[in-house]
């Protein structure tokens, strides 16, 4: 948009003793004849963009003008900075560079040396170590299908292992709990489900549009803690105490002399729960409610019959 990139402009100039049409004209991707046009747009404006002759000359603006910097402080820029930094390690998209430039443009320049300072203190990555690849093309394809409104298909494997073909109408990608989710209209279910990218594979971003629903993230995840939560007791053994104090609120855990660890919750019962007790293995006892017990002992039971064949 050209609005846009004027504003783009005008917040470079205001940081930039002088630059050349022709490094606006790359950076923006457009012609030279652009450049010039918003540049006296921009004077129409009453920005007094002069122009100066030479191997060294350029665009810039005026000493005596200026904008106000106010509407951000300078930690407000390095806030927003290090969460768009984060999340274009992820995504890799052009528009956010430009959105991350322009924000670097407002901090005054005896300040950039402090700013890079900061942005090395205090780093954003939710991508895991050791990411693959793959992973960050599947967050893109699905962001992607998000943003354009394209219906999105993929094979899905839930947690008892079952895969399906999935036609879903992407609405929202949400980081949450140390993993990736797509919210979105399942097709085949007609209903409103959670997707995990971890169990997504063959995603096929298709031609058709789709009209966005009215029922947002917010929303579902409100009716969700609606559902008549179950009261869980476990004990974890000494051995895995970094993990519960890792995962678990400090006010739910209640240390035992021996190192040990007993955690109170209050959760919707589900296949969730049911793994997160298996993948404590030997370290956890569940005290409370007996039928989950009953549950992971019927699990417990099946995957030891799967081994043995």
């Amino acid at each position: 948009m050209r609005i846009d990139r004027m504003l783009a402009i005008t917040v470079i100039l205001l940081n930039r003793k002088r630059i050349s049409a022709r490094a606006l004209a790359d950076k923006f991707e457009v012609s030279v004849r652009t450049i010039y046009r918003d540049i006296d747009a921009l004077n129409s404006a009453g920005i007094p963009v002069v122009s100066y002759p030479g191997n060294d000359g350029g665009f810039g603006i005026v000493d005596t003008f200026k904008l106000d910097r106010q509407l951000f402080t300078f930690r407000d820029m390095i806030s927003v900075i290090s969460a768009l930094n984060g999340l274009n390690k992820t995504l890799e998209d052009s528009e956010l560079d430009n959105v991350i430039e322009k924000i670097r443009n407002l901090v005054p320049r005896e300040k950039s040396g402090e700013l890079d300072l900061s942005l090395e203190q205090f780093i954003i990555d939710v991508l895991p170590w050791g990411a693959r690849q793959k992973q960050r093309e599947l967050i893109q394809i699905v962001h992607n299908a998000i943003v354009n409104k394209k219906l999105l298909e993929f094979t899905y494997r839930n947690s008892k292992g079952e895969e399906t073909r999935r036609a879903v109408e992407p609405m929202t990608l949400l980081f949450k709990g140390y993993a990736w989710y797509l919210f979105g209209f399942c097709q085949l279910r007609n209903d409103y489900r959670f997707f995990r990218l971890s169990r997504i594979s063959n995603p096929d971003s298709s031609q058709i549009d789709f009209q966005r629903r009215d029922k947002s993230y917010n929303e579902f995840e409100t009716d969700q803690k609606n559902q008549k939560p179950v009261s869980l007791v476990f004990k974890f053994s000494p051995e895995v105490r970094f993990r519960v104090e890792d995962f678990f609120d400090p006010e739910d855990i209640e240390i035992l002399e021996n190192g040990g660890t007993i955690v109170r919750v209050q959760w919707p019962e589900d296949e969730w729960v049911y793994s997160m007790i298996l993948s404590y293995g030997e370290h956890i006892q569940v005290l409370e409610p007996a039928h989950i017990c009953e549950k992971i002992l019927q699990k417990v039971k099946k995957i030891v019959t799967n081994f043995q064949t």
